[in-house]
């Protein structure tokens, strides 16, 4: 069986291309993880690419673990799925012993530490906030390709930091950097590429190791990781690139649309294919989704899957101030539950403070709450402490069925049969030990607790996550890639939604992308909802001007009703 076997027409023509230029435009839900996995397996399967020599490049470490994890499905080894930070961190500490005679310089673990050293030598004071933002700041000057001298004619400052004295911080960061012999993630790319363009015998190595690439999320490419990628690639062509510029969230980090908005003027050569059908949400959600994108540049217009079920109109709701809205939305999810499991249901938010009003509604009606963005599922101390429990216990296996020892291991470490409240820590704990009881309980049959503790070892390298049974809370951005039947998408509000400092037209954009995505997460039912005020009823807001621009004939009003006396707006 072909890899091209399980595509439609048009995935199966962009996965077919196997020698580039090509650009694959995928829109939502189009299935673009699946084409460049299948791309990849079929070059392998008919002998044009040598596993080894392929390079598929990506912008978060779980993203490249997906990669690798299906490529493996497909029977795929061998092939180089990373981020653009990690193969440029491979290749400067396998070649720079022998350039520089010198073991590489160590990694900067915490760049805003560092940054507080620095301003000691200049004795400034600024607090955490502000060092936050000037990192910020570091981070984008770098990526954007630009010197501190470069930066300094833009004459910007930083909370109470004045123009001269953000560039005295940024050169004093550099210094203390310099001094310990350490680069920061943005160094990472700059010394990758300083050694590719001064070094021609370590360009001659990568550029015979890898001579196929892949880009996922080209839309999210800066001008730093273009240049890299330019200096991977040479002279030849073998590039495919795979994006959605209305899904550019990331523009104040750096990144720039234009690289795959332009990629036909420079490459007049390239073969380009549009995926339109989107295979996730309902066609009512996928109506709202077109309504809000009409006319921008490079917008898909996404087409259901021939077997979509209609859905429901999504709905729109104005409540009389944020805790009313939050909740009503509590009330709905709660309703929501009678037929759906917590894990099919997300939140969504533009900003993490938002959170907080959803989280104690959901808690206080006895609902559980996972909040994305904060520590990854297998950085949790629970979840550490139970692997190597279970690693302890496969050495010396007991007696009984494999999913009776991992239950014992984990009753051993606090683990109760019964949940407890909805909301802290407790109950976080809780629901990252049954995740683990799940996965063993669902393993196949014949697992062994040595092989089981195997696998979430390789899990955890490649951030594959398990579900958990909890409602999802999300920044608009953390939810970049995810999926969920149904999803609540809140603060469509001005101020919040375009967020009060997006005062240009790029930065209206910028957030209308940002709502795009929210409403692309939903596979079958969507609601949206804005507040007329703040919670405290000092700010009073009017609605987003995206619900003008999606139109009433897409969205239906709702009722506005919520416990506690919410009042409609």
């Amino acid at each position: 069986m072909s890899p091209l076997d399980a595509l439609d027409e048009q995935q199966r023509r962009a996965a077919s291309l196997l020698r580039g230029p090509v650009a694959v435009l995928a829109g939502a839900g189009a299935g673009k993880t699946r084409v460049i996995t299948h791309r990849i397996a079929h070059g392998v399967d008919t002998g044009a690419y040598t596993p080894n020599r392929v390079m598929a490049v990506t912008f978060t470490a779980k993203a490249a673990g997906e990669l690798r994890g299906r490529l493996r499905a497909l029977g795929v080894e061998g092939v180089q799925a990373k981020t653009f930070h990690a193969a440029a961190l491979a290749q400067i500490n396998f070649f720079w012993p022998t350039v520089t005679g010198d073991v590489a310089p160590t990694i900067v673990d915490n760049k805003v530490r560092l940054l507080a050293h620095a301003a000691d030598g200049l004795r400034l004071r600024p607090d955490t906030a502000t060092l936050r933002d000037v990192a910020a700041q570091i981070e984008w000057r770098k990526v954007t390709m630009r010197s501190i001298a470069q930066y300094a004619i833009l004459q910007r400052s930083v909370g109470a930091l004045t123009p001269s004295a953000l560039v005295d911080l940024m050169r004093a960061y550099e210094r203390v950097k310099d001094e310990r012999r350490q680069l920061d993630f943005e160094d990472v790319l700059l010394a990758c590429a300083g050694m590719l363009e001064a070094e021609p015998q370590v360009t001659r190595a990568v550029r015979e190791q890898y001579r196929h690439f892949t880009v996922d999320e080209y839309q999210d490419v800066s001008p730093l990781q273009s240049r890299l990628l330019d200096l991977w690639l040479g002279d030849r062509r073998d590039l495919c690139v795979v994006g959605d510029a209305s899904q550019t969230i990331y523009s104040f980090t750096g990144a720039e649309s234009r690289f795959l908005l332009d990629f036909e003027r420079r490459y007049p050569d390239a073969t380009v294919v549009r995926l339109e059908r989107n295979y996730r949400s309902a066609p009512a959600v996928i109506a709202v989704a077109n309504a809000l994108m009409r006319g921008r540049p490079g917008a898909l217009r996404l087409e259901p899957a021939p077997d979509a079920a209609a859905g429901d109109v999504p709905v729109v709701t104005g409540y009389h101030d944020e805790h009313f809205e939050a909740e009503g939305v509590a009330d709905a999810i709660v309703a929501q539950l009678e037929t759906a499991a917590p894990s099919d249901i997300a939140v969504l938010y533009r900003a993490h403070a938002q959170s907080a009003e959803i989280q104690d509604a959901l808690a206080r009606r006895g609902v559980p709450t996972t909040v994305l963005g904060g520590r990854r599922f297998f950085d949790m101390p629970e979840v550490r402490q139970a692997v190597m429990a279970l690693r302890g216990a496969a050495i010396s296996p007991g007696e009984g069925g494999f999913a009776d020892t991992v239950r014992d291991v984990l009753r051993s470490l606090g683990h109760s049969d019964e949940a407890p409240a909805a909301g802290g820590a407790l109950r976080d704990a809780w629901e990252a030990r049954a995740a683990i009881l799940r996965l063993a309980e669902e393993a196949a049959p014949g697992t062994t607790l040595r092989a089981f503790t195997e696998q979430l070892m390789a899990r955890a390298k490649d951030q594959h996550e398990p579900t958990l049974r909890t409602v999802t809370l999300s920044t608009l951005h953390a939810a970049k890639g995810l999926e969920w039947p149904h999803v609540h998408l809140l603060g469509l509000a001005e101020g919040l939604l375009p967020i009060s400092y997006a005062t240009s037209l790029e930065g209206v954009d910028e957030e209308r992308r940002l709502a795009y995505v929210g409403i692309t997460r939903a596979r079958r039912s969507l609601s949206l909802s804005w507040p007329r005020a703040s919670a405290s009823g000092r700010l009073q807001r009017e609605p987003s001007r995206f619900l003008a621009e999606i139109g009433t004939g897409t969205l239906r009003a709702g009722a506005g009703s919520a416990t506690r006396g919410s009042r409609r707006a």
